[in-house]
């Protein structure tokens, strides 16, 4: 007879299933113990959430989404449409198309950094090349430094690999950039793996020049860790922010450094998964072939459309981009009008990042009393339609998560409730 298992994916079953089939279910299935170390997204918890109340037929407003709400360039689509019908729909080498290859060089060679071909791995998006990262150099008890506030997955992705996650956190109050002396405390001799992400998701805060002089300061000390300079939000950049990548300020660290970043924020081609990582030879190398044996290569037309985003018309990135730095100053201005709430000026990215400490002891109109990020989440969402992320999976538990990546009406609205909100916390 055969056996059928449900598995949930965020905490739901596929459609049309409610909850395990029980009866199909066989007491000897036993999941790899790796499991049992990692958490559901964050972030795609609650935007699931947000999908099933408007399901019901709330009006729902949103603020979690990690994907700007322009499509991508025409350019673009017509470069995929092109590469269908032109016969790329074959397997291609694993590492990406030769013409894709090529233009990422050309990418970074207007950086000043000079990569071989056989530097550059293209994966199916930016977050599977610091996952081959991990699972390429990090072995069970294995410590990985991750500078916080950090991207949700980065924890988990280090567990899978079995080592152990360490945080080296920035405050609000140092614009989010870890002190060369936190990352320093934080760092042993059982590190292999620094992760640091500038344009910051979920802070939008930016590692200046000197920021990231100090941090190599600091990483020199460790010669057996490699590092992950995560740059997926590098275009990305408001009020005269400048997007440093560390390997300009410290070229030595080459041998040991790698720079991920992909199509998927600049272009707004999130769903078509598209991302590279460029790096040493050898980790480059072992990366290819991890996946070589897991997913092969990034499909093929959409290989040609970055390279149709990298070479194209920078018109349509350039136009997004004003219209999140509209967006951005909108939602900063309201939130540093909320009583109780702080908020960062944010630089990168397009995610204001608030400290909501300031309403944490506070009692709702039922009297329940708002203990920390994840009860006043709950409260937005249950009593005002307002779905934003608490802050604890990203490593500060005193923020929530408000995405700009929406339109003005939008943010207006949910600003509007969320005034209310805390207007009747006491």
């Amino acid at each position: 007879m055969a056996v059928i298992v449900a598995v949930a994916v965020d905490g739901h079953f596929p459609s049309g299933v409610d909850s395990p089939p029980t009866t199909a279910y066989h007491p000897s299935m036993k999941l790899a113990d790796r499991l049992s170390t990692v958490a559901p997204s964050a972030t795609l918890a609650m935007a699931q959430k947000a999908r099933d109340m408007k399901a019901k037929g709330r009006d729902v407003v949103s603020l979690t989404t990690g994907e700007p709400d322009f499509p991508p360039p025409d350019h673009v689509i017509e470069a995929i449409h092109k590469a269908l019908t032109d016969g790329y729909t074959r397997y291609t080498p694993v590492g990406g198309l030769p013409e894709l290859v090529e233009v990422i060089r050309a990418h970074y060679a207007n950086k000043g950094l000079s990569l071989a071909s056989n530097q550059v791995v293209v994966s199916a998006g930016a977050k599977q090349a610091v996952f081959n990262v991990a699972m390429a150099v990090l072995n069970p008890g294995d410590e990985a430094v991750v500078l916080a506030p950090y991207w949700v997955s980065y924890p988990d992705i280090i567990r899978i690999a079995e080592a152990t996650p360490v945080t080296a956190v920035g405050t609000q109050d140092d614009g989010f950039v870890v002190r060369p002396e936190v990352l320093d405390a934080a760092m042993t001799d059982k590190t292999r793996l620094v992760i640091l992400n500038s344009p910051s998701n979920p802070t939008g805060g930016v590692y200046s020049r000197a920021d990231l002089e100090a941090t190599a300061e600091v990483l020199r000390r460790y010669p057996n860790a490699v590092i992950i300079s995560d740059e997926i939000y590098d275009r990305f950049l408001y009020e005269g922010a400048e997007q440093i990548s560390l390997l300009e300020v410290a070229p030595d660290l080459e041998d040991r450094t790698v720079v991920v970043n992909g199509c998927s924020k600049t272009f707004a081609m999130t769903g078509l998964r598209l991302g590279w990582a460029v790096g040493p030879k050898t980790l480059i190398a072992a990366m290819n072939m991890l996946q070589g044996q897991s997913t092969s290569n990034a499909s093929a037309p959409i290989q040609m459309g970055g390279v149709a985003a990298l070479t194209g018309d920078p018109g349509p990135v350039e136009r997004m981009l004003a219209a999140f730095d509209r967006r951005r100053r909108f939602i900063v201005d309201k939130l540093r009008h909320f009583k109780g709430v702080t908020c960062f000026d944010p630089r990168g990215a397009f995610y204001a990042f608030p400290d909501v400490s300031g309403l944490f002891g506070k009692a709702r109109p039922d009297g329940t009393v708002v203990k920390d990020a994840d009860d006043l989440s709950d409260y937005l969402l249950e009593q005002y339609a307002v779905v934003v992320v608490p802050g604890a999976p990203f490593g500060a538990p005193n923020h929530v998560r408000l995405s700009y990546a929406t339109d003005e009406d939008t943010l207006d609205r949910a600003l509007t409730r969320m005034a209310e909100a805390f207007e009747r916390l006491r």
